[in-house]
């Protein structure tokens, strides 16, 4: 298990519970007492930790190299009945950008997302979650399907941004991502996005407008990283946390200013903590929010969807 800075104290704690179980086991001694005081004041002290999350360290817990990633969530919400499928149909296949046909109990659902990589050979494989134009045109092709069948959409938000390079830019990198946009708002079947990690500018924005915008409790979404901003605004990385704080991107942020729809909560400890209890709760989620949504027409979903879109940004003095 990796720790965080602000995390050491759990660590502390957690380290003294084993041991002082450890000596019980490998001794007459009876420390059941002291294995509870222990434990008791590891829970305290996780409870007091991450209830007074900064910005800055809810950016860091969604970066945590043991959260679960799309692929993750995907393979465990719906098991064996997951097919891949590949290519924009145009250049190639974009690793970055995963997607298929999937099923949450018996309703069908067209899984899109952004998939990062585990150890360095898989991040490089996968570009670090950054996907290039074809990535987008993929993700835009497998929802177009969708559309044709009837198959409600899901997409799973987890990028530090699109592709940057100048191949990406080359290929229509910004035109991909508008197109998806634009694509995405006038779709005829229900639409819910799920933010499980970093939601990073145009990035996240190419596969993030839908019907219901789900954010996981200690997951970020903005139109920069922390760090860039801190870059361009002091010209250092130093002023990260400041950036973080100014920017307003965490999920009760997103949840005040009518950006997002649902802020679902992860375990104590961030998703990784307990992976299975963040997969049934992320798939509960999406349950509940398809059966609002799936007795509407697709008339009634467009315009719904357009006038959610139309209102963001708007102020009454």
């Amino acid at each position: 298990m990796e720790y965080l800075d602000f995390e050491l104290p759990i660590k502390e704690l957690q380290e003294q519970y084993d041991k002082a179980c450890q000596i019980g086991e490998d001794s007459d001694v009876d420390v059941t007492n002291t294995c509870k005081q222990i434990e008791k004041k590891l829970n305290e002290t996780k409870k007091e930790i991450y209830k007074n999350l900064t910005p800055w360290q809810r950016v860091q817990l969604s970066r945590h190299p043991n959260r679960p990633y799309t692929m993750d969530y995907i393979k465990a919400i719906c098991g064996d009945s997951f097919l891949e499928l590949h290519g924009d149909r145009n250049f190639k296949d974009d690793k970055a950008m995963v997607g298929g046909l999937g099923k949450i109990g018996d309703q069908s659902y067209m899984f899109v997302g952004q998939q990062k990589g585990y150890n360095t050979k898989t991040r490089q494989f996968r570009n670090f979650g950054m996907a290039n134009p074809e990535g987008y045109r993929k993700a835009l092709r497998l929802m177009k399907s969708a559309e044709k069948f009837g198959v409600p959409v899901v997409t799973l938000i987890d990028t530090p941004g699109a592709f940057p390079g100048l191949e990406a830019e080359e290929r229509g990198q910004g035109e991909a991502i508008a197109r998806n946009i634009l694509e995405m708002t006038r779709l005829k079947v229900p639409i819910i996005v799920v933010i499980i990690g970093e939601g990073a500018s145009g990035g996240a924005l190419g596969i993030g407008v839908g019907d219901r915008v789900l954010m996981l409790e200690n997951t970020w979404y903005s139109v920069i990283s922390p760090e860039s901003c801190s870059s361009i605004l002091w010209r250092s990385w130093e002023f990260k946390e400041q950036a973080a704080e100014a920017l307003k991107l965490t999920a009760s942020d997103m949840k005040k200013q009518n950006l997002i729809d649902v802020i679902v909560k992860e375990p104590v400890g961030g998703a990784h903590s307990d992976k299975e209890k963040t997969y049934s709760t992320v798939a509960n989620a999406i349950e509940k929010v398809y059966l609002e949504l799936k007795d509407l027409s697709p008339k009634e979903l467009v315009n719904s969807r357009m006038e959610k879109y139309s209102k963001m940004g708007e102020f009454k003095s």
